[in-house]
């Protein structure tokens, strides 16, 4: 099978595009249609075996987590998705690879309502990289430079630092009976990208990005762009029954270093508090408050009594270990 025999079959879907969309795949450009008013939003995601992902993990789980660790980004801007590309190296062509990899690609790509419209494919090591577009009405995406003295931050979801548990018990560091092994990999394999509360979040939000390298890693990010500290309450941190039951340090360090876990990291004003909420309702998505952005630079980890924490944890670095 060729490249666009290959193109043709596992890629190209017999239907009209959708209103974004001009031309899709089968030229050199495709052609999307923006709206007056809005702005662009563009991003690139790469996954590599071994890296990102492990040999064992389901086609179908794989073409779903490609595609999501990308719409999260859009999610953290607050854009709405409009489509995406995909760039595919393979080490020779699986059919029942491909069948899998595209139809958990695709299943995730209509539940956002979003077309593939090209990309490109080769023999190599197995490597993904999707580049996604959204769109947001002009000047109101959330960016990582905003968070102020005096913000409330907050994280969303429920299951922060399950997908790094997963991975321990993988690496044989930790443990699980099978049903919960199971739940810690669905949230490591089958992430859920933030998309409507990210919207919901367009004018309440002074910041955000979402957490793909370990909260206190990203959050660092929001810190230095912003030029402002922050405490974090890390007892407060939102824990699945799974990552509950786990001794505290444990637990400590997977919430606050696991990465994986594609939630919301943002910050609010404290009087935006319960708009913040009443956000994460209209989206059917989990938001708790977790700390306070500070003027004095750099980040105090507090336990439940307030006091400080001697906990030095780092976040995922892609050329380090």
């Amino acid at each position: 099978m060729g490249e666009f025999d290959l193109i043709q079959r596992f890629f190209t879907r017999e239907r009209p595009p959708g209103a974004d969309v001009a031309l899709g795949i089968g030229d050199d450009c495709a052609l999307l249609n923006t709206t007056p008013g809005a702005q662009l939003l563009i991003s690139s995601d790469m996954l590599v075996e071994g890296r990102h992902f492990l040999s064992t993990v389901a086609p179908e789980r794989l073409g779903h987590k490609a595609l999501a660790v990308n719409l999260s980004d859009l999610a953290a801007c607050g854009a709405r998705p409009k489509a995406f590309t995909l760039a595919l190296s393979l080490p020779r062509v699986d059919e029942h690879f491909l069948a899998g990899f595209a139809a958990g690609l695709f299943a995730l790509a209509d539940a956002h309502g979003i077309e593939l419209i090209g990309g490109d494919t080769t023999m190599g090591p197995l490597n993904i990289c999707i580049t996604v577009f959204g769109e947001a009405p002009a000047g109101t995406a959330l960016l990582r430079g905003g968070a102020r003295a005096g913000d409330e931050l907050y994280v969303s979801g429920t299951t922060l630092g399950d997908a790094r548990l997963a991975l321990e018990v993988f690496r044989g560091h930790i443990g699980l009976p099978g049903e919960q092994f199971e739940a810690v990999r669905r949230a490591m394999e089958l992430p859920q990208p933030r998309v409507a509360l990210g919207q919901a979040l367009r004018g309440l939000a002074s910041s955000a990005i979402d957490i793909s390298d370990g909260l206190v890693g990203d959050l660092a990010h929001i810190l230095r762009r912003s030029g402002v500290g922050a405490s974090l309450e890390v007892d407060a941190l939102p824990a699945s029954a799974v990552l509950a039951a786990q001794p505290p340090a444990l637990r400590r360090e997977m919430g606050l270093a696991g990465g994986d876990d594609y939630e919301l990291l943002f910050s609010a004003p404290a009087a935006a508090r319960e708009a913040v909420l009443e956000a994460g309702r209209r989206s059917a998505t989990a938001v708790t408050r977790i700390g306070r952005i500070e003027a004095e630079p750099g980040l105090r980890l507090l336990d439940a009594e307030g006091r400080v924490l001697p906990l030095q944890p780092r976040g995922f670095d892609h050329f380090k270990p």
